[in-house]
């Protein structure tokens, strides 16, 4: 197993494909982008296959998320799944997408093995999608959306980020949206994890304040604290049910205690933490010749040496050197 010297067994493993996206979100890099790690920096659709096979295999894992940058400019996608869903004992799959190019790849990806899709889409309105995001893609967020949840990948999640003077007072809006279409609501704090390291606790829009405006249009009552076990997202039933919006609070509402992931980036990086200052380095040993159970040991080890908590409510924090897109979320 993957575990910690506080107890906790990581099951959940999030993968990063690529550190390349087609949005330039306001709260994640610069309009500019970023320089992208280059081909052979990255992990090949092998390596890929391989590290999850040890994870599912060797350490436990039961749950693996594809995450980028934007998984879906990785070319060999369907396939990577497809391999996964043929391991013994076969492991939950799931994506986090900007959802442009579900469109095209849904039922391929449904077929391959995927389960389920959360994708980010912060805004009802094109205009403020294009302020945000820098680019004039609603329309194709919203064309993917509707065909993953016509190709089965369901529930489909929706996670939103929401940003002062722009999109804070969306929350009511957004949840009645995703009531009349079927689709779960997460709502995320803005975290500091931004290329420009622009992010300031001062102003952000909390979990507080989200459940406040919510509670203007809808009444909330938590679920059972039991129901949430390791998941981040606090859940809340609306109106008595059956609707449910979840609210992660990784900033104010910290839920390090019960965390349960382990990460990989595009280039072949374990991760105890989204916040960690410390990597340890699975491709070297992959491309020098290391056998599974030494993969294996490597990955113990780090998990082994996890903090207790991400460090975001301590004054001395300091943001990680990767952002978001290159980390995998």
């Amino acid at each position: 197993m993957l575990i910690d010297t506080y107890g906790r067994v990581a099951t959940d493993l999030r993968v990063s494909l690529t550190d390349r996206c087609n949005l330039r979100c306001s709260y994640c890099m610069p309009e500019e982008g970023l320089q992208w790690l280059t081909k052979p920096e990255l992990l090949s659709d092998d390596e890929i296959v391989r590290l999850i096979r040890v994870a599912v295999t060797d350490l436990g894992i039961t749950e693996v998320r594809f995450t980028g940058g934007e998984p879906l400019l990785r070319p060999g996608l369907v396939g990577i799944v497809q391999r996964c869903a043929e391991l013994e004992p076969r492991p939950k799959m799931s994506l986090t997408t900007n959802g442009i190019g579900l469109r095209r790849t849904a039922s391929a990806l449904k077929a391959a093995g995927l389960d389920r899709v959360n994708v980010s889409l912060d805004t009802l309105r094109p205009e403020v999608f294009k302020t945000l995001t820098r680019r004039d893609r609603h329309h194709d967020v919203l064309d993917g959306l509707l065909a993953a949840q016509e190709a089965g990948l369901t529930p489909v999640k929706v996670n939103t980020v929401l940003m002062p003077g722009l999109n804070a007072d969306e929350a009511p809006e957004l949840l009645a949206w995703a009531i009349d279409h079927g689709y779960e609501l997460r709502f995320i704090e803005q975290m500091p994890l931004d290329a420009q390291h622009g992010w300031k606790r001062d102003g952000m829009i909390t979990a507080g304040d989200i459940l406040t405006s919510l509670r203007t249009r809808f009444g909330l009552m938590p679920e059972d604290e039991g129901a949430r076990g390791s998941a981040p997202a606090e859940r809340w039933i609306v109106d008595g049910g059956p609707h449910r919006v979840g609210v992660i609070g990784s900033v104010t509402r910290p839920f390090c205690a019960a965390c349960d992931r382990t990460r990989l980036t595009a280039d072949g990086q374990v991760r105890t933490c989204l916040f960690a200052q410390e990597e340890t380095d699975l491709r070297g040993a992959l491309r020098s010749g290391a056998l599974d159970e030494e993969i294996a040991r490597i990955w113990k080890a780090a998990m082994w040496g996890k903090k207790a908590g991400s460090g975001l409510d301590d004054p001395s924090f300091l943001q990680p050197a990767r952002p978001m897109s290159a980390i995998g979320g």
